[in-house]
């Protein structure tokens, strides 16, 4: 079972920062219950295959050089946490955000990603 802030770790950057696709999903069957249910400004995405095309799809957008870096302390409780980070090239955020995530049986079951306005 992995902690909460661990969970958000993995999330941010093996998960979505992870550009290598064998090695993202075995992170996303690793991270995620089954029936994760991500929500974004773009909608709702329901499972792992859901989850790792919206990975793909943000990182074969994005130029090589952004990446993901945490730009917050993580905040847990037993079920739940929230880490907030930055995206774009070191030191040059082209945005900023939130994920806010609950955890279910040591997996991350929901996670909600909010914009910085």
């Amino acid at each position: 079972m992995s902690s909460v802030t661990d969970l958000l770790a993995a999330n941010l950057h093996e998960v979505f920062g992870n550009r290598d696709p064998g090695s993202r999903r075995a992170a996303i069957e690793r991270t995620y219950t089954e029936d994760v249910v991500f929500t974004d400004p773009e909608g709702v995405s329901t499972g792992w295959d859901a989850l790792e095309d919206k990975a793909r799809t943000l990182l074969d957008k994005v130029p090589a050089n952004f990446g993901f870096t945490e730009d917050s302390r993580h905040y847990a409780g037993p079920h739940d946490g929230a880490l907030a980070w930055a995206f774009g090239p070191e030191g040059e955020p082209a945005v900023r955000g939130i994920d806010i995530i609950t955890v279910r049986d040591g997996r991350i079951a929901t996670l909600l990603t909010v914009f910085s306005a």
